[in-house]
């Protein structure tokens, strides 16, 4: 167990001053200079002559994305890299628009309307794989076009039909789709899994190292340059926006390369600036605006536990109820933010089963109840029992109406458990977050920032003590990008990260007791003492039967 400084909760880019202090030097780059894998996979497109013909494109499906795809072919065309032209993007794949038409009059054609593969013609036509989806029926028609079918246009009046000339095409598909849209085509034509298409990827994070930084911020300049936006204003700017940038990748050590992201919070912040250039503080303005703009849900879910309505404690002790922490996500919400969650254990006469009462009221996912059963198991072996438990238990997030999935309450569920087992009670002024393995060694989760922010709103509105923290997996530090508010907090030790490798380290800090070791009191040897006192007395049958009978009041 090692408690944090407030330095592990941002990302350091001292390393990285000398080149911040000479960024004026640094040449805008373009989106490609930073896509080297999507970049080989448009050349090779270029260079395979006859086949395939359809290149899939993993991305975000939206204009943007698209058009940048499209101007990153006409740059390659300019600098001789591709041979192909022209570069033709449509948001129709319509028969009428693909095919071309042609008018009829007094049995004969009198004109024809070039379709969009004339213009594509012996070049690349570039569209979304959500029209093909959207528009299954097009879809036939257009592969035997690229695949080198003849086709005919169609008549503009389908009561005047008549033989159209064909014409053979020598155009290359480029199909653009995220992750989902594309396991969605390859469901809908088997030929995609096979050898028939070739496959390319826009990258959304960068691993941040001497080189590839150097190369981040020439891609950030040449977002600015294009876009005609300020330029941030000094090193201070930069690493208030690199900060944002590692939030943003929930990664200390990687970088966003979402166009849209950039193209947001740098538009944004550019609206505070009244000069020709961009400030940490009209960064902070921007992202002020913003967490304003999408605070409602968030403080309403708040004022329901200041109020009492979702009861948070965060201090005193109590057995058997621990603070984890949540994510919430609301659809129709743009972000999502963190909640403490109240997990509560108790025991009773029963055959060794631990209830997830989530999991039984149809309010827990797979994972979550895959996360419950490796701790029962990590349980089972630490305790090594001869025997099931004399006693069932039954574990419960109160006040949760909603659906609750992952294993990142594990670790606190563990704590519950264990509270309930040993009857020690928890510090209910530390929230935990971790998974647990069948071994005991505590595991990174997602979404930490907004579950660390959301316990520190809760404390900080109940009344900091300075004994307040939240226990988190070690290998979780990279991931810490924390506002600054709960960054000023821990520099005035007002509030706490502690980080754990493993239980052993875990629940020391939690209960103020070993979990296990030579210790004459650990909470292993307390619930080992608690289960035979049990079988020989609590639990057997006359004890319980006596029990029974004192409180219904039978002498």
């Amino acid at each position: 167990m090692i408690k944090e400084s407030w330095h592990s909760a941002i990302p350091n880019f001292n390393k990285f001053e000398d080149v911040l202090s000479h960024v004026d030097k640094i040449q805008p780059l373009s989106f490609l200079d930073l896509q080297p894998r999507l970049l080989s996979s448009i050349i090779r497109f270029d260079q395979l002559k006859s086949f395939p013909r359809f290149l899939l494109i993993n991305a975000p499906d939206n204009f943007i994305y698209r058009q940048v795809i499209e101007l990153s072919y006409q740059d390659l065309i300019q600098s001789n890299h591709i041979s192909r032209v022209p570069v033709i993007t449509s948001d129709t794949i319509e028969p009428e628009d693909l095919f071309g038409q042609y008018q009829v009059k007094n049995g004969e054609i009198v004109s024809i309307t070039d379709g969009l593969l004339d213009k594509a013609d012996s070049g690349y036509l570039i569209i979304s794989a959500n029209l093909i989806l959207a528009n299954p029926r097009a879809w036939p028609k257009l592969k035997s076009a690229i695949l080198g079918d003849a086709c005919s246009p169609l008549s503009s009046d389908p009561r005047q039909i008549t033989s159209a000339p064909k014409k053979y095409y020598d155009i290359k598909l480029v199909i653009v789709g995220d992750r989902m849209q594309l396991a969605d085509f390859d469901m809908f034509d088997a030929d995609v899994r096979s050898q028939m298409c070739l496959f390319g990827e826009v990258e959304l994070e960068l691993k941040v190292s001497d080189q590839s930084f150097k190369q981040y911020l020439g891609y950030v300049k040449g977002i600015m340059e294009s876009d005609n936006l300020p330029r941030l204003q000094n090193m201070q700017a930069w690493e208030a926006f690199l900060i944002q940038g590692a939030r943003e990748t929930e990664d200390q050590e990687r970088m966003p390369l979402c166009l849209i992201w950039h193209k947001g919070l740098l538009n944004e912040a550019s609206i505070e600036s009244t000069h020709n250039d961009i400030s940490a503080t009209h960064i902070q303005q921007a992202l002020d605006h913003k967490n304003y703009r999408q605070s409602y849900l968030p403080l309403r879910a708040l004022d329901d536990i200041l109020e009492g309505q979702v009861i948070i404690e965060t201090q005193g002790e109590r057995v058997g109820q621990v603070n984890g922490l949540t994510v919430i996500e609301i659809p129709g919400h743009p972000v999502t933010y963190g909640e403490p969650a109240r997990i509560s254990c108790v025991i009773h006469f029963g055959d060794g089963d631990i209830a997830d009462v989530e999991r039984k009221a149809e309010l827990g996912g797979n994972l979550h109840a895959k996360g419950m059963m490796i701790m029962q198991a990590f349980l089972g072996s630490a305790l090594n029992l001869d025997d099931p438990l004399p006693f069932a238990a039954s574990i419960v997030f109160e006040q949760s109406y909603s659906e609750v999935d992952g294993d990142s309450a594990s670790l606190a569920e563990l704590c519950s458990l264990v509270s309930a087992l040993s009857e020690y009670p928890i510090n209910q002024s530390i929230a935990v977050t971790g998974a647990v393995d069948q071994f005991g060694r505590v595991q990174a989760v997602g979404g930490l920032n907004e579950k660390i922010e959301g316990f520190f709103n809760v404390c900080q509105h109940h009344g900091l003590t300075g004994q307040q923290g939240v226990v988190l997996p070690k290998s979780n530090l990279k991931h810490l990008s924390l506002h600054q508010d709960v960054v000023q907090a821990l520099k005035n030790e007002q509030f706490h990260l502690w980080s754990v490798e493993s239980v052993d380290e875990a629940l020391p800090l939690i209960f103020g007791k070993a979990f296990r070791g030579d210790e004459d009191e650990t909470i292993l040897k307390k619930i080992s003492e608690r289960i035979e006192h049990f079988d020989k007395h609590e639990l057997s049958p006359c004890g319980f039967l006596n029990k029974i009978k004192n409180i219904i009041g039978i002498h």
